[in-house]
């Protein structure tokens, strides 16, 4: 906003936003911008690095604000061979293990990171279930049901998701529920059972 000349808004504590009058604003004549790449889809390509890879990313901001840059750091809790410069992240498949990650503020991650646990060694434990209920679908139960189709023992509990990962899933017809992030999920699986 302000490299298009316009006025920020102030905020308290993300429920009120004011703008204060700050004299006469003009827009520039022309501003070059490029829009930063979108983590959240960018999950599922570095889950797909993780554990069918290997993957190169470009066009996501190592230094964003998104909440869905968290994919990196359950990357690394679960053991992905990940290497970041300034231009790319490069990701390959390693031995993954189960991990434990507080996805609350990033609730949009639940599917991705459910790809990821189901080829992780052990558990995985994942905060924030409650989070899912209004989705496109109800994600917790849609991931739980799909992903059981697939092989994947998935608990629900409390405010918890416990992911029961065994490196072998089965290939089977599953349903999206009409939901764009579980349609990527299990096209993500699909994907390193084809390759192994």
């Amino acid at each position: 906003m302000r490299q298009f000349g316009m006025l920020l808004p102030e905020n308290d504590n993300y429920e009120i936003f004011t703008f204060k009058a700050a004299g006469e604003t003009h827009a520039p004549e022309m501003v070059e911008y490029q829009v930063e790449g979108d983590w959240s889809g960018g999950a599922f390509l570095l889950v797909a690095g993780a554990i069918a890879g290997p993957v190169t990313v470009r066009g996501l901001d190592v230094m964003s604000t998104q909440a869905d840059k968290a994919i990196l750091d359950a990357l690394a809790k679960s053991g992905a061979g990940v290497a970041i410069d300034t231009k790319q992240i490069d990701i390959h498949p390693t031995d993954l293990t189960g991990f434990d990650f507080d996805a609350t503020d990033c609730p949009d991650l639940f599917p991705p990171l459910v790809a990821l646990a189901s080829f992780c060694k052990g558990e995985t434990r994942i905060k924030g279930v409650s989070r899912l209920t209004h989705k496109e679908s109800n994600r917790g139960i849609t991931l739980q049901e799909e992903f059981g189709k697939l092989g994947i023992a998935i608990s629900l509990t409390d405010d918890e998701m416990i992911i029961h990962g065994n490196s072998i899933i089965k290939g089977t017809a599953v349903h999206s529920h009409h939901d764009h992030r579980i349609a990527m999920a299990c096209a993500v699986a699909r994907c390193a059972r084809m390759l192994r």
